[in-house]
Order: structure tokens, then C-alpha cells, then sequence
């Protein structure tokens, strides 16, 4: 007779307090990192429209680099690279700085879709106005391109904080590490991970209808845009 085998999810619930602090740091590293992934691109898109020829340059190569290589093998240079180098970071630090790194890049490039897609009648309008080149670049260029990429953005703000599960590779204990923690103490791996999907979809659903609801407030045009698309489709 072959081994009765069962669910049993006691074991992992014992240790929620464990799966409760890899949800708070995995939100907070989220958090964070949208935040100065966000203010990075900003910065670099102004950089690369305003700074001429070489700046721009620059800002693509870095693009391209972070675009075109994968997380964890970056996440590992800077976390086994740095100290090399001096500069020493607790593995929460490096997490942080390569999220911010990496969506910066993805970021920079939608934000620049977005601006390019702005009628150059728009920036010669705004010039007319004998506004400046920053002023153009604020308020003619930077927040319409924002309310016409926002849902790319917004995948790209889930899509982070779903790939923060990789930074358990170098002991983070967010919600994946903490789950590879419970597994070695309850030696119940699909009951843990079950959980944990659970879990993940949980912040990924309400991530989307929390930026979904920002951007609503935000820029009420994206809404009417994406009513149109439906629209359009369903036609």
C-alpha cells in the first residue's frame, strides 16, 4: 500500500509571524523602489532630452546594459562586486539599490516612448510661449507622456516587486526568503508555497488596483484612453 499523504497547513500557519515579516519587507522594498526607480528615470530622461548629444549616449548605455542582462546576475555584482571596491552594503541595501536600477532603466524607456509620441506642435506651441527649455520639458513633454504610459508603468511597478523574490539568492528575507525559511523548519514545501502564491497574488492584484486608482486621480485622461481602447476592441 502506498503512503497516505495529506495537507497539512498547521505547521506552516505556526510560523506566519515569519511570513508576516517577508510581506512588510518585500512591500517596503517595492515601495521604495518605485520611488527612486521613478525619480531615477525622471532625472535621466530630463538628462538625455536637455543634456545634449553625450548625455544622451550615456543614459542609453545604461539602459541598454540593465535592459539586457538579468536581474539576479545583477543583483550578484552588486552585492559580491562592491566590496571589491570598498563600498560595503547589507543584503537589503543591494536588493534596494538593484530594484531602483534596474526599474529606473525600464522606466527611462517608457517614459521616453511616452515623450516621443508627443506632437512636435506641442513643443514648438510651448516655446511660443516663451517658456523655458525646462518648463517645456515639465509641462509640455513630461506629464502627458506620464498619463500616456502609465499602465506600462504600472506592469512595470508589479512586475518589480514580483521580482523581488529573487533577492532571497542573497539571504533577504522577504517573502520568498521567508518562505524558504519556513520549508526548513516545517518540512511542508507545498503547503508553504501554496501560501505564498496565495500571498503574491494577493499584493499583485492589489498593487494594479491601487495604481489603477492612482493613476485615475492622477491623470484622468488615462482612464478615458483606456475606455476608448476597450471600445475599439470590442468593436
Amino acid at each position: 500500500m502506498g503512503e497516505e499523504t495529506s495537507l497539512q497547513f498547521d505547521p506552516v500557519l505556526a510560523e506566519s509571524d515569519l511570513i508576516i515579516s517577508g510581506i512588510v519587507l518585500t512591500l517596503w522594498l517595492s515601495a521604495a523602489a518605485i520611488v527612486l526607480g521613478c525619480t531615477l528615470a525622471v532625472l535621466l530622461v530630463a538628462l538625455r532630452t536637455l543634456a545634449g548629444r553625450w548625455a544622451g549616449i550615456v543614459v542609453d548605455a545604461y539602459v541598454e546594459l540593465m535592459r539586457n542582462t538579468p536581474f539576479l546576475i545583477q543583483l550578484f555584482m552588486i552585492f559580491f562586486g562592491l566590496p571589491l571596491l570598498g563600498i560595503r552594503m547589507s543584503g537589503v541595501e543591494a536588493a534596494l539599490l538593484t530594484m531602483t536600477l534596474n526599474l529606473g532603466a525600464y522606466s527611462t524607456e517608457i517614459i521616453r516612448a511616452g515623450i516621443d509620441s508627443i506632437h512636435k506642435s506641442q513643443l514648438e506651441a510651448g516655446l511660443s510661449l516663451a517658456l523655458s527649455r525646462r518648463q517645456v520639458f515639465q509641462y509640455v513633454m513630461l506629464q502627458p507622456a506620464f498619463a500616456r504610459v502609465w499602465p506600462a508603468l504600472s506592469s512595470q511597478f508589479v512586475l518589480m516587486m514580483l521580482a523581488s523574490s529573487i533577492c532571497s539568492f542573497i539571504s533577504v528575507q522577504e517573502l520568498s526568503g521567508a518562505a524558504a525559511l519556513v520549508e526548513q523548519r516545517t518540512f511542508r514545501s507545498f503547503e508553504t508555497y501554496i501560501i505564498v502564491t496565495g500571498v503574491y497574488l494577493v499584493m499583485a492584484l492589489s498593487l494594479k488596483v491601487f495604481l489603477l486608482w492612482l493613476g485615475r486621480r492622477l491623470f484622468p485622461q488615462v482612464s478615458g484612453l483606456a475606455r476608448l481602447d476597450a471600445k475599439a476592441e470590442a468593436a
